[in-house]
């Protein structure tokens, strides 16, 4: 997803390159540096914004970026930075010119971003009931998986199959799973452990990234397989808002938005004001999808409102300051 919205940004940057009659020798520059600023700020973003507490005593992991943990804040305050230097050293114009045509793309790039979240099962919303419920068994599957390596048991495949039949629990309509687990036991356990084992680990889940749950009463079947040892049992699926999505499809919108401003309204020439609309509706749109959200770390709970609005709210005031700037001026 990173990928591709690298390619599509520098397409749209291409254009206004060429409609403004800008030297296209710049792009190269431009690129390389959009490209180093988005996942070195993303990174740090995560690394000093959500999770300090584990990297500082573990600094290593900083660069593991192939384990996860990317923050668009981070990435945010980076590319404004970037382009400050990109502005000033080569294309010798003033930042917000360069600002505000960037965001444009931006803005397309961050839908591709947020699919990229639902693909990885990440960053999704609260346990509801919808129209657009989801239940995330590839992240569940993931956590069943994770609670059995510690005990020595090698899962060499997880299935987890929709029956048909639902069940509300605690207000949730939740849909009946089968759930097949392929496996080789460990020397130090029998092959029949795990029928005891899998009601535990289903149960065991934080609740705040389970997304499945133990049918209580129900017994893991057990039986010999060619490859190996298979185990199923019925569980539940926990049905949950997918936020990514609406984030996907609110960024493509807002790129809409900042595209016809651009090409219709000719609101590049009033600097600062495309980069202002940018952090309004981004993030203004973050402060009010977050509500949806299910909390990402545990510091967040009991918070009024949690780290990805804070860290939103200035961002939105200072954009704010931008527009009426504009408009003051003109």
């Amino acid at each position: 997803m990173f990928i591709i919205s690298f390619i599509l940004g520098q397409y749209g940057m291409q254009y206004m390159f060429k409609k403004e009659n800008i030297n296209p020798k710049l792009m190269d520059s431009l690129v390389y540096l959009m490209i180093g600023a988005t996942i070195v700020g993303a990174r740090l973003g995560h690394v000093l914004f959500w999770e300090w507490g584990y990297y500082k005593d573990h600094p290593g992991e900083i660069l593991k970026v192939w384990k996860g943990g990317l923050a668009s804040h981070g990435a945010a305050i980076a590319i404004i930075v970037a382009l400050i230097f990109w502005s000033r050293r080569y294309a010798k114009k003033n930042p917000l010119w360069s600002l505000d045509r960037i965001v444009i793309v931006v803005a397309l790039a961050g839908g591709f971003i947020r699919m990229g979240n639902w693909f990885n099962s990440e960053i999704y919303g609260a346990p509801a009931n919808s129209v657009f419920e989801t239940v995330f068994v590839e992240d569940g599957a993931q956590s069943v998986i994770q609670r059995f390596n510690p005990k020595g048991i090698q899962v060499e495949n997880i299935e987890l199959l929709p029956t048909g039949n639902t069940k509300t629990i605690d207000g949730l309509e939740m849909p009946e799973l089968d759930l097949r687990l392929s496996y080789s036991p460990s020397d130090l356990s029998s092959p029949e452990s795990v029928a005891q084992l899998l009601p535990t680990i289903l149960d065991s889940q934080n609740p705040k990234d389970r997304n499945l749950r133990f049918i209580e009463g129900s017994v893991a079947e057990v039986r010999k397989s060619e490859s190996g040892w298979e185990a199923s049992i019925k569980a539940y699926g926990i049905p949950r808002y997918p936020t990514q999505l609406f984030e996907a499809g609110a960024y493509w919108i807002i790129f809409v938005i900042l595209a016809l401003l651009y090409e219709k309204r000719n609101a590049g020439q009033k600097q600062g004001f495309l980069f202002g609309m940018f952090l309004v509706l981004v993030f203004g749109f973050r402060i009010f999808i977050e509500n949806y959200k299910e909390i990402q770390e545990h510091f967040e709970e009991g918070m009024r409102l949690n780290l990805g609005q804070w860290l939103s709210v200035p961002l939105v005031a200072f954009g704010l300051f931008l527009i009426f700037r504009v408009r003051r001026t003109t």
